[in-house]
């Protein structure tokens, strides 16, 4: 029997798709260093994501097409990840101003109290512990919570002064306002001066080469959504919400928002979706099924639920994520769940950016 070649494996897995993106795993160039050592073959599969939310199919798929060949005995995968970067839908006169950062990903809410920034942060988490370069900007101004929810209170320092360089916490690098200021220190400032700091943080920040930087916007849909709009080349934006029917207004006053300015809705994210009790048993306090609801009218992805419980307020006020106090917990699996499933979507968006039409601008939007 003749060996297998490495142009055999290669026509093998050329039907092979990429669950998400729909197309040839060969054809996008993520199979790499096929080996053959008798009936053992071997190759690499490079993923769009270290968060691949669809890995395991990935896996199957390409088992089960190799070992189809005849002197196949056993497929061994290894993996590996590049995340792709998006052109974004940003705009800004004189080019991108963060140039390393492959993805912008904001995180908003058509209003407070739905635990986005408890969102920002677990996302954050998440996509580093699955092995991305991750950036966490604290874009709420008037209410910084990241130095508190991320466990660290110390003021930027710069190398060459003139960057200033993100704090670093649970892998994450890290900006906000809240290293600036005292707690007790009003934000009293009027529009041109939230502008300002936001340019400043995206421009005088040394983020370097990172592959998500996640943007905690503030509620609503004021001043700093538009700066970033206007500063930045964005992938996308999550919209989050509770479970209620009357959030749904809020959403659709988000979506609307991102839609003038030409940046994709990534996907809504349902916080405090059910509570679990001492007994067991899920409770849903906020009534149910209202981020789906909102997903499927507003015609954007539903990336999923996370639940309502003690230990994420208990590790937002220790400085400690609950995946990172409690990573083997329900909770902790559906922040993962969430996040690959975000990663998954932008990956989508980083291949199809090629030739998406411009935003419209600030001015003609706004005015």
């Amino acid at each position: 029997m003749a060996a297998v070649t490495e142009q055999q494996v290669i026509n093998a897995l050329k039907p092979v798709e990429d669950p998400e993106l729909h197309q040839s795993l060969v054809d996008l160039d993520m199979i790499k260093n096929v080996t053959i050592e008798g009936g053992l073959v071997r190759f690499m599969v490079q993923l769009t994501t270290p968060a691949c939310p669809l890995k395991a199919v990935i896996q199957e798929d390409c088992e089960k097409a190799v070992m189809q060949l005849d002197g196949v005995d056993k497929v061994q995968i290894e993996w590996g990840a590049q995340v792709r970067r998006t052109t974004g839908a940003g705009e800004q006169p004189s080019g991108p101003m963060l140039e390393q950062v492959k993805n912008v990903i904001l995180v908003a809410s058509g209003k407070g109290g739905v635990g986005k920034s408890t969102v920002a942060v677990n996302l954050a988490v998440a996509l580093s512990q699955d092995g991305a370069r991750v950036g966490l900007l604290d874009a709420d101004i008037y209410g910084p919570s990241i130095p508190i929810m991320m466990g660290v209170n110390k003021k930027p320092r710069s190398d060459d002064g003139k960057k200033i360089l993100p704090v670093k916490a649970h892998n994450i690098d890290l900006m906000s306002i809240g290293f600036f200021v005292t707690p007790d220190q009003a934000m009293v400032w009027r529009g041109p001066i939230l502008n300002g700091t936001i340019v400043q943080f995206l421009r005088d920040v040394k983020w370097g080469d990172l592959d998500y930087l996640v943007v905690d916007l503030p509620p609503g849909t004021g001043d700093v959504q538009l700066s970033i709009s206007q500063q930045l080349k964005v992938t996308g934006a999550v919209l989050v919400t509770t479970p209620q029917d009357v959030a749904l207004a809020d959403v659709v006053r988000g979506k609307a928002m991102f839609d003038q300015v030409r940046i994709p809705t990534l996907g809504i994210i349902e916080n405090m979706s059910y509570f679990i009790g001492d007994d067991g048993k899920k409770y849903e306090i906020f009534g149910t099924g209202g981020g789906n609801r909102a997903a499927e009218q507003l015609g954007v992805p539903y990336l999923g639920e996370i639940p309502l419980v003690p230990a994420i307020r208990a590790g937002g006020d220790a400085g400690k994520p609950i995946l990172v106090s409690e990573p083997d917990s329900v909770v902790a699996e559906s922040f993962r769940r969430v996040a690959r499933g975000l990663a998954g979507r932008v990956s989508v968006q980083a291949m199809g950016t090629a030739g998406a039409p411009k935003r419209k601008t600030f001015s003609r939007v706004f005015s």
